[in-house]
C-alpha cells in the first residue's frame, strides 16, 4: 500500500486524539479535534463497543501514523526491537524516538515530522559533520545532528527553532540553537517519550 497523501487531519480524528502530524496548525483553536469534529465517514458518530483485536489495531494504526510510517518499515522495526533486549514495546518507542526525522523535529528544525522528513530527504541535515539524506536512520547517543551551513535550510530552521524553544525540548537532547545543532544525551526513558499509546497493546497484535 502507497503512502497516504490525503488530509492529515482526517488521521487524528479517526484516532480520536492529536497525532500533531500538521505542526503549528494543530496548536490553533480551529484544529478538528479541538472543535469536536466527529470519526470521518458515513458511520463516524455510531459508537460501538470495540474488540479486544479493534483496540489493538487502533493503538497500532496511532504510533505508525504519528511518526509518518508505512505498515512494512513499522513492522521492520517492531521487529528490531522484538530482537533487543528489553520491554519490546519500550525497545520499539525508543527506536521510533531516535528515527533521525523525528530528531530533526524534536530539535525544532521543522514543524512537524513530515517536514523533517523533507529536509532530511533534500539533503538539508548531517549527522556529526557527514551529510544524511535517510529519514529513518536510527541515531545513538553521542551523535549530534545539525542543518547544514546553507542559507535555505538554516533559514528554514531558524524560524521553527523559534517556536520550539517557546514550547520546551525533550531532556534527552541538547541544543544549540546558534550552531543549528542537537545532540543526544541519552536514550530516552519511557517517562520521556510522551504517554500516547499503550505500547503493549501492540505487542500483543503482533504476537498472534
Amino acid at each position: 500500500m502507497g503512502r497516504y497523501i490525503g488530509p492529515v487531519c482526517r488521521l487524528c480524528r479517526r484516532e480520536g486524539m492529536k497525532l500533531f502530524l500538521k505542526g503549528d496548525r494543530c496548536y490553533m483553536a480551529k484544529c478538528a479535534i479541538d472543535t469536536g469534529r466527529p470519526v470521518p465517514g458515513m458511520h463516524g458518530q455510531r459508537r460501538s463497543k470495540m474488540s479486544d483485536y479493534g483496540l489493538q489495531l487502533r493503538e497500532k494504526q496511532k504510533l505508525r501514523r504519528i511518526y509518518g510510517m508505512q505498515e512494512g518499515q513499522f513492522r521492520v522495526f517492531f521487529q528490531r526491537a522484538l530482537q533487543a533486549r528489553g520491554i519490546t514495546g519500550e525497545q520499539l518507542l525508543q527506536m521510533l524516538e531516535l528515527r533521525m526525522d523525528n530528531v530533526a523535529f524534536r530539535c525544532g528544525f521543522a514543524p512537524s515530522r513530515r517536514a523533517a522528513r523533507q529536509m532530511v530527504l533534500h539533503g538539508h541535515l548531517q549527522v556529526n559533520g557527514r551529510k544524511v539524506n535517510i529519514p529513518s536512520a536510527v541515531l545513538k547517543v553521542g551523535d549530534v545532528i545539525q542543518v547544514r551551513d546553507r542559507k535555505k535550510g538554516r533559514d528554514y530552521a531558524t524560524r521553527w527553532m523559534e517556536v520550539a524553544e517557546s514550547r520546551g525540548h525533550v531532556p534527552w537532547l541538547s541544543i544549540d540553537k546558534q550552531q543549528f545543532r542537537g545532540e543526544i544525551l541519552h536514550v530516552p526513558t519511557r517517562e520521556e517519550i510522551a504517554p500516547v499509546v499503550k505500547e503493549h497493546l501492540i505487542v500483543e497484535l503482533y504476537s498472534k
